[in-house]
Parts: structure tokens; C-alpha cells; sequence
């Protein structure tokens, strides 16, 4: 018995060891932490965090059941310019046309106030200076938590107008922020059929993105359909010109935040954060059809959810899973990068709002990387499910300093832990008698 103890005691030093170790290292926990002390210091008193780069960044981060999600705008010389943690989840973040240091982003929080009866959200667009810190109320709406997340992207189209993407509802439309009015509206069952997608209704579509093109189209993603379709206001999809399919995981595997090429930059092209491919990828459009121009992936990527064009032909990341943020030049190289605890979206302000400034991959000759060739990447499904879907799950859901190594250390530390007691209760002589009343003997 005494070598059972033995060997029981040293796993469980060593689990709790490297799980301590891993929680006091983690560079995403360690930066998260290091940005708030930051913004907490006068303006004059603050140092670079991150290493410097032209114009101001600002990354929206998701973070996972209000662990760590936070607004934070990086100033050109590395130092936090802002930072907002007051929300459980940030996600879109535009710049505001006219000004150099002011933003609009989308957030939400727990709401159980007035109105409403059961769990409920409330989602917000807001914009803030990032210079002053003052903070306006755009829109907001309270929404019954029953069916996920709410909006994740909101597009403004004009002064009092805004364009909306309903994860809640599977919807699209254009509201009057003045009057609250809603003015159009797009519904994805009106193309779709329920039995594909997601769990209906709790999930189905998940319409994750919007986008007014100048042409007056709008484009959206729907992420559990792996398609990024484009809707003519007047008559409804385009279907040929959806990019693509329900299933076919080889185009696209639950997107995130496509961003559309046009003409006049080297497209029609459409960047897109191909997240469960763990990848980044461009398709540009050729005599009537979508061709794969570029792909971009390293070791580290897990589950990527935005990516955005640059002027100069770099590519700025978010790479959830694997927590940072970085920037990818025209060879394919991380030229920028940083550690930020589940990056949603991001932007760099003075390059346009998202890829518009930005030129295609086929134009700038952009170079790609750790690209997989169609039929090399096979995964079975059971229910839905993949191994890739399974792990990036896993990950979102884990705490902020622990990665899947850590998690089956965990996994291992509970079962020696379990297995130790119940060997202990065997060998102990203390039973139970269940005659009543009951004796211990």
C-alpha cells in the first residue's frame, strides 16, 4: 500500500507542478494583466507593452464567459492608448469615418433588469475616443439568451442607419438608430432549409458578419452553413456568386469576418478567416467563379476569426486559440505580433475599415504559406463534429492560462486524485452499516 501512496503522491506533485508553472508562464495570462496596469497608470507614466508600429491598433477580444474580454487600443509606440473591460464580449470594431482616433464596436453583457423575465443580453454599439475616453451609446437591444450569441458585426452604412447582423434571429437588417425603425430586412431561412446548419433555432445559421459593398449588395457569413453569400437587397442571394457550401469543409470550415476585394484593388476578392481550416484564405473571382489566390497558416494557428488587408499588402491577425495577434508581410512572414487573450476582430486605424484599404493577394503577389492541397486533409464527422472542431471547442472554453497539454494534465491530476481515494476507502476499516440507525464500525 505504502508504494501505491508513493507513487499516487509524486503525480499529483507533479501535475500540481506543471499546472502551477503553466498558470504563473502564460503569456497570454501575463499580457492581459500587464494592459490593465497599464491603462490604469497616467497617460505619461506608461511604457510599451507590444512592439511599436504605425498607427493605432485596436483588438475587440471575445474572452469566454467574461473571463478577460477587453477593448485595448496600442498606441504607435507600443503603449495602451485605452482600455475597456466593462463587457462580457467585444467583437466588431470599426474605425469612424472623419476622425483618426475614434471607433465603433459591438459588445454585450448579462442583462436582468426591467423587462425581462428569464436570462437575457443586452448588445450595444458604441463608439469612443480612444484619446479621451468618452464613451456614446449608439444602439443597444435586450435579447432573451436562449439562442447563443446576439450581433458580432455591425456595418454603418450612413448617419443614422446601421446595418445588423442577428446571430439571435439568423437576420440581417437596417436600423434608423434615430427612430429605431427598422428599414429592410434579410432572413437566411428565406435561402436556406433549417435541416441543414446548426441545431435549429438554437444555433443554426450563426450569421456572424455583414457587409454593405458599394454596389448596394450585402455580403454576409454564415458560419455554420461554411458559406459567405451575397444578397441583393431587391431580389434576395446570388447564388452564383456564394462562395461556399454547406458541408464543404474544403472551401470554407466555419468562417469568420470575410472581407470583401473590389475591382479597383485587384479583385472582386473576399479574405477570409477560414477558422476550423485553421487558416487564412483569399479567393478571387474568375470568369464567373471563385478561385483559391492565397492561404496562409503556421503551427500555432488555431481557430483564426479575423483578417484584414493592409495597404501595404500585410495581413493583420486574429488567431483566437492560440491567443495573439500578428501581422503577416507580402513573404509570408510574421513581421508584428502580440499576445492577447481570444482576439475577435481588430483594426489599424488610417488603412480603411477593415480590408477596404487593402489589395488582393493575386495584385500585391502575395506569397502563401503552409497551404494544404485539396484531398490532403481528411476528417471524419460524427453528429457534426470533427477532431478540429472537438479541439478548438476545447480550447475556447478552457481558462485563459491553460492550454490542451495542461488540460489533460488536469485530466490526469483528478484521476490519480480519484483513484487514490477510493483506493484509500477499500484498504480503510471504517464501513457503513445501513441498519438503522445507522452505526459506523
Amino acid at each position: 500500500m505504502r508504494r501505491y501512496r508513493v507513487a499516487f503522491a509524486l503525480i499529483v506533485v507533479l501535475c500540481a507542478s506543471t499546472l502551477g508553472y503553466s498558470y504563473v508562464s502564460s503569456p497570454a495570462s501575463a499580457a492581459v494583466a500587464s494592459y490593465e496596469r497599464q491603462a490604469e497608470l497616467p497617460v505619461e507614466q506608461r511604457t510599451p507593452v507590444v512592439p511599436p508600429r504605425e498607427n493605432v491598433t485596436v483588438v475587440a477580444g471575445h474572452g469566454m464567459k467574461g473571463e478577460s474580454a477587453a477593448l485595448v487600443a496600442f498606441g504607435p509606440s507600443g503603449k495602451v492608448l485605452y482600455h475597456n473591460d466593462t463587457f462580457h464580449g467585444y467583437f466588431d470594431v470599426d474605425p469612424v469615418k472623419g476622425t483618426r482616433t475614434t471607433v465603433e464596436y459591438v459588445a454585450e453583457r448579462n442583462y436582468a433588469g426591467d423587462g425581462c423575465n428569464a436570462k437575457c443580453t443586452i448588445s450595444v454599439v458604441e463608439r469612443v475616443n480612444l484619446t479621451t475616453g468618452d464613451v456614446d451609446r449608439i444602439y443597444s437591444r435586450i435579447i432573451p439568451q436562449d439562442r447563443g450569441a446576439n450581433w458580432h458585426d455591425v456595418d454603418r452604412i450612413g448617419e443614422h442607419r446601421l446595418l445588423v447582423g442577428a446571430i439571435n434571429t439568423d437576420e440581417a437588417y437596417v436600423v434608423n438608430t434615430t427612430t429605431g425603425m427598422t428599414t429592410w430586412e434579410w432572413s437566411t431561412k428565406q435561402a436556406y432549409p433549417i435541416s441543414g446548419g446548426g441545431p435549429y433555432p438554437a444555433d443554426w445559421a450563426h450569421l456572424n458578419d455583414v457587409e454593405k459593398l458599394d454596389d448596394g449588395r450585402v455580403m454576409l457569413s454564415l458560419r455554420n452553413q461554411d458559406s459567405v453569400v451575397f444578397v441583393d437587397p431587391r431580389t434576395g442571394v446570388q447564388e452564383n456568386w456564394t462562395l461556399g457550401a454547406d458541408g464543404a469543409h474544403d472551401v470554407l470550415y466555419e468562417q469568420h469576418n470575410p472581407d470583401y476585394i473590389p475591382e479597383s484593388a485587384g479583385g472582386p476578392a473576399v479574405v477570409v478567416a477560414d477558422s476550423l481550416n485553421d487558416r487564412l484564405v483569399e479567393y478571387q473571382r474568375v470568369n464567373g467563379t471563385w478561385q483559391q489566390s492565397w492561404v496562409w497558416s503556421d503551427e500555432q494557428m488555431k481557430w483564426p476569426r479575423d483578417a484584414d488587408r493592409l495597404p501595404n499588402g500585410h495581413t493583420l491577425v486574429a488567431d483566437t486559440n492560440a491567443h495573439r495577434v500578428l501581422e503577416v508581410d507580402r513573404q509570408g512572414d510574421v513581421v508584428w505580433n502580440l499576445s492577447f487573450y481570444a482576439p475577435y476582430e481588430l483594426e489599424r486605424l488610417g488603412t480603411g475599415d477593415e480590408s477596404a484599404g487593402g489589395p488582393s493577394a493575386r495584385a500585391a503577389d502575395l506569397r502563401s504559406r503552409g497551404a494544404v492541397e485539396d484531398g490532403e486533409r481528411v476528417e471524419t464527422s460524427v453528429a457534426g463534429f470533427t477532431p478540429r472542431k472537438v479541439v478548438n471547442s476545447i480550447s475556447f472554453i478552457l481558462p485563459l492560462w491553460m492550454g490542451l497539454l495542461d488540460a489533460a494534465v488536469a485530466v490526469v491530476l483528478v484521476l490519480t486524485v480519484l483513484a487514490w481515494a477510493v483506493l484509500e476507502y477499500r484498504h480503510s476499516s471504517l464501513s457503513v452499516s445501513f441498519r438503522w440507525p445507522v452505526r459506523l464500525r
